[in-house]
């Protein structure tokens, strides 16, 4: 009797190892669902960046405005007849001495 149940027990062991660590094995699917939740992460991000890309795409073919935005905020241009203001600020006043 105690060797039936071995054989058995032995039998049940061999059946679960391949559920359990061969190559469709849970472990493998826990790892590939892994991989997908971040590379879905990665791709919501980039789907952001893109829906981001095509706005400004879409906006500096259509307006004006964008195209001129640009230039006055990332090459400093100002509109002919323009005056150009710019404000220094103050340096902060010295720390009193310490005593």
């Amino acid at each position: 009797m105690k060797v039936l149940a071995g054989v058995l027990g032995a039998l049940i062991i061999l059946i679960q190892y391949p559920l359990w660590l061969g190559r469709g094995g849970w472990l493998r699917v826990w790892q590939i669902d892994r991989q997908l939740a971040a590379q879905q992460a990665t791709n919501a991000q980039l789907e952001a960046r893109n829906a981001a890309l095509t706005a400004d795409v879409l906006d500096l073919q259509h307006g004006y405005a964008a195209i001129e935005e640009r230039a006055r905020y990332e090459l400093g241009m100002i509109k002919q007849g323009e005056v150009f203001y710019q404000i220094a600020n103050r340096p902060a006043p010295p720390a009193p001495a310490a005593k």
